[in-house]
């Protein structure tokens, strides 16, 4: 097909603003897909995107149009995720287009992540078009949202198209609107092939299925590709499209989207952000690619059973392909084992790739706390950074510095006085509060981002009702008291449990911690404590009761010191076994640190 036919571009918007449920629209009117065979969030074929309702991976799709001026026009367009945790898989989906839909719900307007995706696709050059989901609800305010858009985005509200993607009223203007308004792809098909790798799969039957946008050449079927990163060379098997389920082709040309199967079994010779060229005739450079992805959270992996180590480094091998934005290196544990200390773009994340490692890959993991990334300065002169506790240089800190967020909060404005002493108990300090209009507020504040990590997205969700949206940036390191939290149970240092915090939460922290061992660690014929500790310091403990066997039971009345005599050999003998016994720590012990207790949450 000629290229000034085809159209590349994204579906961006906040979380629940409805870019699932439009793709589905685009998809039936293009019939790539038996009717019977259709569903709600198509795209969203991962079960934990299903029963959480939100979009993880973004998924593309190419469907044929025929529009008004009798012309048939090939769209390729991407569903991309709404949360803040995923902007990366969103910027990757936005380096394969030439344009973007921004959606944006009528019932709730321009919300926080609306406005970060427009800078993001504008740092790629895009041509936006605003689109306004949602028109169907009796709550929908098409002319105030009409305005934010032209307010606070600077673009034309007037301009923005009308749809409803639940019932499908308005598609048919929006897909004129994109072949109207959308540039066709540039790329010179008979130049040197350079093609972007902006996504993987892997499939245990065709190895490592490579996803790529083609900027000039074409690749097709016995070429011999190269990869611009490493050197290594396959030989194509397959290219084709996307139509939900993969559709082979003839060849794949400048301008196009779509798949290579080249046999890959080597999961670390491919590399999302790369450069595919020829190897008969390779290009010179390569492709920009994308930023290096800088993870915010960090926490060991650790398998339930250490011998299934090189199971979970499998695992983890086939994640990354999938999901460029993981970042793991190995890990060692004197209560757990050998592991993997990965870094995250948030505590979503870090909760989907455990998800993810259990249900697509089968492995039984344990996570440890997440932690930030501390910068210390030693009194050697010598400056470092930590995220695990393990690393922490105990008596040589001269002084500590923690990750900051500028944090963007748009809140109707009852909820006010609620957020601001959430973000105030969470040591933030504001530095901007804008009315956007008579209802809505933005609040700017500067706070730690380990403040950020627990419960701070869901006490915010609970104060606004669901209403509040919230976005962050890093903005660099400020100085903190950072100290390191030990826990020792029956006197015994457990390495995996110790946590890096603010002085001010230690005490709160460990004895949250201490708190939940005690519900998860098993009764002794001796007395079991659990301590928190910083230094030598005792700052929390909960005990943990014996079992008591009836030594008395065969005491049928008699004289009181005969059971005194039993009683207090009992206790002796609990002595001696506190001495030498072990107590063994379960498996979901380590698990329950992680999790709020339900009478915390509410």
């Amino acid at each position: 097909m000629d290229m000034k036919y085809k159209r590349n571009f994204c579906i961006t918007a906040h979380i629940d603003h409805g870019k699932s449920t439009l793709s589905d629209r685009l998809i039936q009117k293009g019939n790539i897909i038996d009717a019977r065979k259709m569903k709600d969030q198509l795209l969203d074929n991962m079960d934990i995107e299903r029963e959480r309702g939100i979009t993880i991976k973004s998924q593309a799709v190419t469907i044929p149009y025929r529009a008004k001026d009798g012309n048939d026009y090939e769209l390729n367009f991407v569903d991309t995720p709404g949360h803040v945790d995923f902007s990366y898989e969103v910027s990757r989906a936005i380096a394969s287009c030439e344009g973007a839909l921004l959606l944006i719900d009528a019932t709730q307007g321009v919300e926080s992540q609306t406005v970060s995706n427009m800078y993001l696709a504008l740092e790629h050059d895009l041509t936006i078009v605003p689109v306004i989901n949602k028109i169907d609800l009796a709550s929908a305010d098409v002319e105030g949202t009409k305005a934010q858009i032209t307010k606070e985005l600077g673009l034309d509200g007037d301009a923005a198209i009308l749809v409803s993607a639940k019932t499908g009223e308005g598609v048919d203007d929006l897909l004129e609107a994109i072949v109207n308004f959308f540039p066709s792809p540039q790329g010179n098909p008979d130049a040197k092939t350079r093609a972007l790798i902006f996504d993987c799969d892997y499939n245990e039957y065709r190895g490592v299925i490579v996803h790529v946008r083609v900027m000039d050449g074409r690749i097709k079927k016995d070429d011999v590709i190269r990869m611009m990163s490493n050197g290594a060379e396959y030989k194509v098997e397959q290219t084709g499209i996307f139509k939900i389920d993969f559709e082979e082709t003839n060849a794949l040309e400048a301008g196009d989207v779509g798949y290579i199967i080249a046999g890959i079994k080597t999961v670390r010779d491919v590399r999302v952000g790369d450069t595919i060229t020829l190897s008969a005739n390779p290009v010179a450079e390569a492709l920009p690619g994308f930023k290096d992805v800088k993870p915010v959270v960090y926490s060991s992996i650790y398998p339930m059973d250490s011998n299934e180590y090189e199971e979970l480094k499998n695992a983890l091998e086939k994640l990354k392909l999938n999901d460029a934005s993981l970042i793991y290196e190995k890990d060692n544990s004197l209560a757990l084992g050998n592991g993997f200390r990965c870094g995250f773009l948030g505590l979503l994340h870090l909760e989907v790739v455990q998800e993810r490692l259990e249900r697509d890959y089968d492995q039984s993991v344990i996570f440890t706390a997440p932690s930030v990334r501390y910068k210390l300065l030693l009194t050697s002169g010598e400056e470092m950074f930590i995220d695990n506790p393990s690393e922490y240089p105990e008596g040589r800190i001269k002084s500590a510095e923690e990750p900051y967020i500028k944090a963007s909060i748009i809140t109707p404005s009852q909820y006010l006085g609620a957020l601001m002493e959430l973000c105030k108990q969470k040591r933030g300090e504001q530095t901007n509060m804008a009315y956007l209009d008579e209802k809505r507020v933005e609040l700017t504040y500067e706070m730690p981002l380990s403040e950020v990590l627990f419960d701070f997205y869901d006490k915010l969700k609970s104060y606004s009702r669901g209403y509040a949206s919230f976005d962050y940036d890093i903005i660099g390191y400020r100085p903190t008291r950072l100290v390191k939290v030990d826990f020792l149970v029956n006197g015994k240092p457990v390495d995996a449990l110790s946590q890096l915090t603010f002085e001010d939460n230690a005490s709160d922290r460990a004895h949250k911690v201490c708190e939940r061992l005690k519900g998860e660690i098993a009764r002794e014929q001796f007395k079991i404590a659990i301590q928190g500790a910083i230094g030598g310091h005792i700052i929390a403990r909960e005990t943990v009761n014996p079992v008591r066997k009836d030594v008395l039971a065969k005491c049928y009345g008699g004289d009181i010191t005969r059971k005194r005599k039993l009683l207090e050999k009992q206790k002796e003998g609990k002595k001696r076994m506190k001495i030498v016994g072990n107590v063994a720590i379960p498996q979901s012990a380590f698990l329950a640190v992680l999790k709020e207790n339900e009478d915390e949450k509410r």
